[in-house]
């Protein structure tokens, strides 16, 4: 089937190309409009339940933990146990420094977690703020909703939407961001659903050669931000929801203006254009007959797409996969930044790094404005916990910085180092700084003329 697939795809699509009628067949009617319908409600329409407004998929999660109950953190333990032992088992510790080091937070995110759902441990890792912190607000939600998620997006990518919303999206996509228009998918997901579901998508699409190396990588470091409901969490915080709209859509705006700006710059910039497999299927330029050349593009993909529970299959597995990947590094790279943040005066020195810029830019309080921003690299959550006593101006440019620089230990990082997505650590780490530097060169003067 992917024959199929990949021969059509690389074809001139237009309004001169023949597509055999049998892919106009209700079953692939059915299958377009059902499967993409059922997906698009799953992660797009916010519904209000039990008095929380949010997306269906991000309910049915919740519903599930609460049927779990304490369960949920036993599944969560098995998890992070495999995803220690993972690579000893595939042998991927001893590739390179990196992994060997990834491996060793792994191990000890295992330990770590052990300890806290057991309770036993120093009184610094009990602590509310530590290690039952990490682990109710961040390794059980993300260890359900990935694999959960998996199965809806199943539903979501693999039966033609991608590839039809991907023609309309094209003449915005690649002339300002260097992506196909099926990567607005991926944009959306992330911000409705979570930046794990949107690297999986990534991860899923990038692997059936349907984006570059580069293309990947600017959707996994452009696009995966935390979610629309998380913003809401660092709205309440920072006492911004008295403003959330100015606040959600300034930093839409500079999120994505950032990564217009970055996909033009070193490292991405001279990143290959190679495909997963050295073969690829790129997404056809289209300048007329859109509505036709989608549906046939829908139509060829429900047609050459695997069985349902096949599919489903295979997204649980590579979303269990990613759990594993990532539960771990969370766990101990989470708590050893809280470790450094509270305990430790490394921070203090790292804010000098951006203290030159926050002072040009007159944010007021620039310091802590300076020692946020680089926090921001270890968890999106703690820099709001810095400036909570701070102006207004700086709380506003420090939530919406926390959003938009998109890259930090936590959980995004081992988020992209757990897909098969080719990204070096310097890489990230630059991408990181730069991300940082223009989200204050863009978000600062925006706040003083709004605010």
């Amino acid at each position: 089937m992917k024959e199929l697939q990949g021969s059509v795809e690389t074809q001139q699509f237009n309004q001169n190309v023949d597509v055999k009628p049998s892919i106009y067949s209700i079953s692939n009617i059915l299958k377009f409009l059902i499967f993409s319908m059922i997906g698009i409600f799953m992660f797009f329409i916010p519904i209000e339940w039990n008095g929380k407004s949010s997306i269906p998929l991000d309910h049915f999660v919740t519903w599930v933990r609460n049927i779990v109950g304490k369960g949920a953190s036993y599944y969560v333990l098995i998890l992070v146990m495999l995803g220690a032992i993972h690579p000893f088992y595939k042998k991927t510790w001893k590739k390179n420094a990196v992994e060997a080091v990834i491996t060793l937070f792994k191990v000890l995110g295992a330990i770590a977690t052990i300890m806290v759902i057991f309770n036993i441990g120093p009184a610094w890792l009990m602590a509310e703020d530590m290690g039952p912190y990490w682990l109710n607000f961040l390794l059980i939600p993300i260890g359900m909703l990935v694999p959960i998620g998996a199965v809806f997006l199943a539903l979501l990518v693999g039966y033609g939407l991608l590839e039809f919303i991907g023609i309309f999206m094209q003449p915005i996509m690649r002339p300002i961001w260097k992506t196909p228009g099926r990567s607005a998918i991926d944009a959306v997901a992330s911000f409705v659903g979570s930046y794990s579901i949107g690297l999986l998508i990534t991860n899923r699409v990038y692997k059936e050669g349907k984006y570059t190396k580069r293309e990947a990588v600017i959707i996994a470091t452009g696009f995966s931000t935390v979610s629309a409901t998380f913003m809401i969490v660092v709205a309440k915080t920072l006492d911004l929801m008295h403003i959330w709209n100015l606040y959600f859509w300034l930093t839409l705006v500079v999120t994505f203006a950032v990564t217009a700006i970055t996909v033009r710059l070193r490292p991405i910039s001279k990143m290959s254009d190679e495909y997963y497999s050295g073969e690829g299927y790129p997404e056809e330029v289209i300048k007329k007959d859109r509505i036709k050349v989608a549906w046939n593009q829908a139509m060829i993909t429900a047609e050459s797409a695997p069985k349902l529970w096949k599919n489903i299959f295979d997204n649980v597995k590579d979303g269990v996969l990613m759990a594993m990947g990532i539960l771990p590094t969370i766990m101990s790279i989470g708590l050893l930044g809280l470790i450094l943040v509270n305990q430790t005066p490394v921070f203090d020195y790292l804010g000098y790094i951006f203290y030159p810029l926050t002072a040009i830019l007159q944010i007021p309080e620039p310091f802590l404005a300076a020692k946020a921003a680089a926090i921001n690299l270890v968890d999106m959550f703690v820099p709001s916990l810095v400036v909570l006593k701070t102006s207004l101006e700086t709380r506003f440019i420090i939530g919406s910085l926390s959003i938009s620089v998109i890259l930090f230990f936590s959980s995004l990082i081992p988020c992209i180092m757990s897909t098969e997505i080719p990204l070096r650590m310097r890489d990230i780490l630059s991408i990181w700084f730069i991300r940082t530097v223009f989200s204050l060169l863009l978000i600062t003067p925006l706040a003083f003329l709004f605010l």
